[in-house]
Order: structure tokens, then C-alpha cells, then sequence
């Protein structure tokens, strides 16, 4: 078969980008809506460890800026020249690197010959490498941070998950479910966890006996989750919510492994995968120790990015691809992915058009008032909830410390409840909800490198989320009661 016309796995659909355009565009219109209703307003801010950080009781309602109704929908091509943009850019950089990188080793036969060689090795183990894969992405996260850097290997999980006699969305609670619930069940997470209790005066990654039993309930309930839906997707394909979407690719898979399977002593192929796995391992490498120093993070993921182009386009060469060729197949890659980088600059918008109206800090500060007059079980909730609102808005968890930690911390004293108490009500907010909302990028990205719509996500996933509600109200409700400490 001719690779230039092979089909690439990594696509997103008609129907798909236009039902997560069409709830994004209401959530932008729906942020606007809060620009007009809600009084702006600012806190003061002061700069801790080159962030900004809020001071507490500085809040003061401000006139509200002129901010026509038309500037909503030209919010995503305005943040692209915002204060801030490089995160945006850098997504977009990355997304067509991965797109592009995978296109090309798809095509070049590498996926498919890897796919056979780790077949080979599980296939009457199958559910154990299950077991492994969902705790690698959970620990990865829970324990490092790591988050971001870990998206690129979903682009693996879910040919493997076809492989193995599974689907799509089988693939994706082996990795990025895993991974974002390994993130929300933070134990020593740098990023929530550490900056949190920094910002309360915690010591640091204390209280981690607690996070550590709620770690091992969450990867249960995510094993159980998964493996159960895979043995009933395993007995009968059909009763799979994207049967007919992962079909083509499902089929199209099954005929590379086919054609690899005559031809397994190949070097090129050999020598292909030593060469991306040795980008990739460097990529990960730099991923972990970027989290042990926060100071390089900011540069992780675009690295992560440019190292995964250099490991697909060198395995091209490998495997005995042409530079024309080549770079034909990363131009189909990258026109491929285009849908998910509109997707991804309207989700982006919708906390720039709440940012252009200065009700960000308004919400907080209402919230707040509401905080410091409720019971020590009502506060908790109530510092859970918000959180999990902000979240909609804020997605980086760092940002989302810096943002509301200085308010929580004292409101914690105010209301009698710990302050440990008050970070595992922020870690939790934080985290769960990202499978959830449609303006987190990195969702759209992980959907986008699938035949996975929005809703089908949602629909397949509302349960767990209810289960994780009720057990993360428990855990809480326990800090609660055993004063969670050391204070």
C-alpha cells in the first residue's frame, strides 16, 4: 500500500470537532454573559518565587473595563497576542510535532511492527500489562507531576488497545485516565501538592500517609473501571459505545500487524526503534527531573515536543522513508490535527474572556465571604467546590495555588479546620474535574489523537466521576474529623 494514502489514525472527525466547537462556543458566550452580570473586581498582588500571588484582604470592585460583546468571538485569535501566549503557542508547536512525528512512523510500518512485539510478549498476560500501564501513568503523576510530558505516549496505548482486543476508550482509561486521576490522588506532586502546602507554611509533603491510602483506592477503582469494560468489549465488540468509529482504524491496524508479521527480521526496523526510543527516553528523562526542579518546567513540554519530531522523523529515515516522502507525510500529519488546535484556541479563550472582564477575582472573593461563615464541614466543601470551579477556568494548578492559597489558608484558621485539610480540598478540586471540562486543552489534545468524541467521553466516564465525588467527600469529611495535620 501506497503510505502516502494510508489513513492516519490521529484524525479528527467532522462530527466530533463540530459537537466540542459547539459546547465550547456556548461556554465563551457564557463567560461573556458573566462579564456583564458580575462586578469587576481586583485583589493586590505581590511576586513569591517569580509568580504572582495574591494578598490577602487587598480585594476592591473596579469600574468594568469596555469590553464589547464582539470581542467573545474573536477571543481565540486575540490570546495568541495576550500577555501570556507562549503556553498557547507552545501546545499548538507540540500538538503538530506529535501529529506529524506519529504520522510518520505509523506510516513507515514502526507502530505497527512495535505493536507485535509487545503482543508477542503479553498476549496470555494481557490484563497484568493493563495493571502496569494504568499504574506507570498514575505514579508518573501522583508522585512527579507529571502530566503534560506523558500525553504523547496515549498516541501507543490506543493502537495497543486495538491490538489487544479492546477499543478506543479502553486505551484511553489505560492512559489518560490513569494519568489524570494519578494527578487529582496527588501524593508528592510538585505542582499541587508542594506549592499548596508552601504557600500555607505546611511542611513540605507532610500528611502524605493520608494520600497514600487514598492513592491505592483511586488506582482500584481505575483498574476495576477499566478491566471491566474491557471483558465486556473483549466478549462482544459491538456493545462498545465507538464500535463503528473504531472499526476503519481497528481493521486497518489488523492488516499492518499483518503485513509485519511476514517480514520480522527486519534491521531498519530495529534500528528505527532504538533511534525513538532513545529520543523518547531522553524526553522522559528530562520530564522527571524538570519536576524535581521547578525552575526547568517551564521548558519540558515544548522540549518534549521537539524531541518526539527528531525521534519520528529520524525513525523515517530509519525505516527507509525518503526526506520528500517524509515531509508529504508530516504535512498530511499536521493537516490532520488542524480541527484540534481551533478546538484547543477556543477552549484557551474562555478564561481570557473572564480575564478581560476582571471577574476573576470577584468570584474569588465572593466565594470566600461565603467560606468564612459556614460550618468546618461546610467550609471544606465549599473550598472543594470552588476549586473545582476555578478549575474551568485556571487549569494549571501551580497558577490555581498561587491564585487562591493566600485567601485559604487564613480562612481555614477562621472557620476550624487545618490547613492540610484545606490542600487536600484544593488538590482534589483540582484534579478530577480535568476529565471533565471541555476548556481543558490537554483533554481536547488526548481526544483529539482518538475517535473519541467529547460526549461519548462524558457519558462513558459520568459514573466513575460520581463514584470519585462520593469517595474524595469521604476522604475529606475524615480530615475533617481526625484534624488533619500537623495543623
Amino acid at each position: 500500500m501506497n503510505t502516502e494514502q494510508r489513513q492516519s489514525s490521529i484524525k479528527i472527525g467532522l462530527r466530533a470537532f463540530i459537537g466540542a466547537a459547539a459546547i465550547i462556543l456556548l461556554l465563551m458566550i457564557g463567560s461573556g454573559i458573566m462579564t456583564r452580570v458580575l462586578p469587576s473586581g481586583q485583589y493586590q498582588r505581590t511576586t513569591v518565587s517569580g509568580r504572582s500571588s495574591i494578598v490577602p484582604d487587598s480585594f476592591h470592585y473596579t469600574e468594568k473595563p469596555d469590553y464589547p460583546v464582539w470581542r467573545w468571538f474573536t477571543a481565540p485569535v486575540e490570546i495568541l497576542g495576550a500577555k501570556g501566549n507562549i503556553t498557547v503557542i507552545t501546545i499548538i508547536f507540540f500538538i503538530i510535532f506529535m501529529s506529524g512525528a506519529f504520522t510518520i512512523m505509523e506510516d513507515a510500518g514502526l507502530v505497527a511492527y512495535l505493536l507485535n512485539g509487545l503482543i508477542k510478549r503479553f498476549k496470555k498476560n494481557k490484563y497484568l500489562l493493563m495493571a502496569i500501564i494504568i499504574f506507570l501513568f498514575m505514579f508518573m503523576a501522583a508522585f512527579l507531576g507529571v502530566y503534560e510530558g506523558l500525553v504523547p505516549l496515549i498516541v501507543f496505548i490506543i493502537p495497543l488497545a486495538y491490538s489487544l482486543g479492546w477499543d478506543s476508550l479502553t486505551g484511553l482509561g489505560m492512559s489518560l485516565l490513569a494519568l489524570a486521576f494519578g494527578f487529582s490522588a496527588a501524593v508528592t506532586n510538585p505542582f499541587t501538592i508542594a506549592v499548596a502546602q508552601k504557600i500555607a507554611e505546611l511542611p513540605l509533603f507532610s500528611g502524605a500517609w493520608l494520600r497514600i491510602i487514598f492513592f491505592i483506592i483511586v488506582y482500584g477503582i481505575v483498574y476495576f473501571f477499566v478491566s471491566f469494560h474491557a471483558k465486556r468489549v473483549e466478549k462482544n465488540p459491538e456493545c462498545s459505545p465507538v464500535y463503528k468509529v473504531d472499526k476503519p482504524l481497528r481493521d486497518k491496524l489488523k492488516a499492518l500487524e499483518e503485513l509485519e508479521e511476514t517480514e520480522t527480521n527486519r534491521p531498519e526496523m530495529v534500528r528505527a526503534l532504538i533511534w525513538f526510543s532513545v529520543c523518547l527516553g531522553l524526553a522522559l528523562g528530562f520530564v522527571v527531573i524538570s519536576s524535581l526542579i521547578p525552575g526547568i518546567s517551564d521548558y519540558a513540554f515544548p522540549l518534549m515536543g521537539v524531541l518526539f519530531l527528531i525521534g519520528g522523523v529520524g525513525s523515517g529515515f530509519l525505516a527507509g522513508l525518503k526526506g520528500g516522502k517524509i515531509a508529504r507525510i508530516f504535512a498530511k500529519g499536521t493537516m490532520n490535527i488542524l480541527p484540534g488546535i481551533v478546538l484547543i484556541l477556543m477552549a484557551y479563550s474562555v478564561k481570557f474572556i473572564i480575564d478581560q472582564g476582571q471577574i476573576t477575582d470577584t468570584i474569588l472573593f465572593s466565594a470566600s465571604q461565603k467560606i468564612a461563615g459556614a460550618s468546618a464541614a461546610g467550609a471544606v466543601f465549599l473550598i472543594y467546590g470552588l476549586t473545582l470551579f476555578m478549575n474551568f477556568f485556571i487549569g494549571s494548578a501551580s497558577a490555581k495555588a498561587f491564585l487562591m492559597m493566600p485567601i485559604l489558608s487564613p480562612l481555614a484558621d477562621l472557620v476550624h479546620i487545618t490547613r492540610q485539610t484545606a490542600v487536600l480540598a484544593f488538590d482534589f478540586g483540582d484534579g478530577f474535574s480535568n476529565m471533565i471540562y471541555p476548556s481543558n486543552a490537554l483533554l481536547l489534545i488526548a481526544l483529539g489523537f482518538t475517535v473519541v468524541s467529547y460526549p461519548q467521553w462524558i457519558k462513558w466516564t459520568f459514573k466513575l466521576q460520581a463514584v470519585m465525588l462520593a469517595v474524595t467527600s469521604i476522604f475529606l469529611l475524615i480530615a475533617v474529623r481526625i484534624g488533619f495535620g500537623p495543623f
